[in-house]
């Protein structure tokens, strides 16, 4: 198991409505994609709630938001789950590109395959390679995930599989156990959170070095201080007697 080293709590609220002088949050759009029966709504309900619910019915793309707090900075979360129909078969391809809508809206990516299931592990290295397609001048951050690090005894990708394949594409990995570790959980959204935070400010202070600075309409105001400012400025001469 690889942890990320990460402090600081992570606290939930309900978003608020806005008044006229709230100052809103950072928006943090997030997309978890995987295989099915990898976990990952049990992952995000698991980090939203506390709670660990084992089965759920076949989602078709559920979207959560919450406002959340990362070490002092409010930001409102939106975690789109996805369908779970991808593996590595002959329609991999055709399912992945149903997602492209997905992944051209997230800003960060968690990609979760199980340890119990080698085809899900293959479907990790496709997903990638799509979100640098649809994203491909982006530096959007992806997670790899690997789920159900409590089931050993089933365990069909080894943890150097997981370290290997997230050296490879340059990404980040954590091998987790949603059902019995809450705060791992926490970790993996908390730091993509922060990335793409990070991301966000980047951005702002490559859009605000890129402005021009429109000159100012003459104030009438200003000329007539500066004007009375030169008259006051000039001496006359001392006049001589002759």
């Amino acid at each position: 198991m690889l942890p990320l080293n990460m402090s600081g709590h992570f606290l939930l609220a309900p978003i608020p409505e806005c008044s006229s002088d709230y100052l809103l949050p950072k928006d943090i759009k997030l997309a978890v994609l995987g295989a099915g029966r990898v976990g990952k709504s049990a992952m995000i309900v698991r980090f939203l709630t506390k709670r660990f619910i084992g089965d759920y019915e076949p989602n078709t793309g559920k979207l959560y938001s919450r406002l959340v707090y990362v070490e002092g900075d409010q930001l409102s979360l939106q975690i789109q789950d996805t369908p779970g129909g991808i593996q590595a078969q002959d329609n991999l391809s055709q399912a992945i590109d149903s997602l492209s809508k997905c992944v051209q809206w997230a800003e960060g990516f968690l990609l979760v395959y199980s340890i119990t299931d080698y085809d899900s592990y293959q479907s990790i290295r496709p997903l990638y390679q799509h979100i640098r397609k649809v994203h491909p001048d982006s530096k959007a951050p992806v997670i790899i995930v690997g789920n159900k690090g409590d089931l050993l005894h089933a365990r069909q990708v080894q943890t150097h599989d997981g370290i290997q394949l997230a050296n490879e594409l340059g990404s980040l990995f954590l091998e987790i156990s949603t059902s019995e570790n809450y705060e791992d959980v926490c970790d993996v959204f908390q730091h993509l959170c922060k990335e793409v935070s990070k991301l966000h400010s980047l951005s702002g202070e490559r859009r605000r070095a890129s402005i021009i600075p429109r000159p100012r309409s003459p104030n009438m105001q200003d000329l007539k201080r500066r004007f009375k400012q030169a008259l006051s400025s000039k001496v006359k001469a001392p006049s001589t007697l002759g």
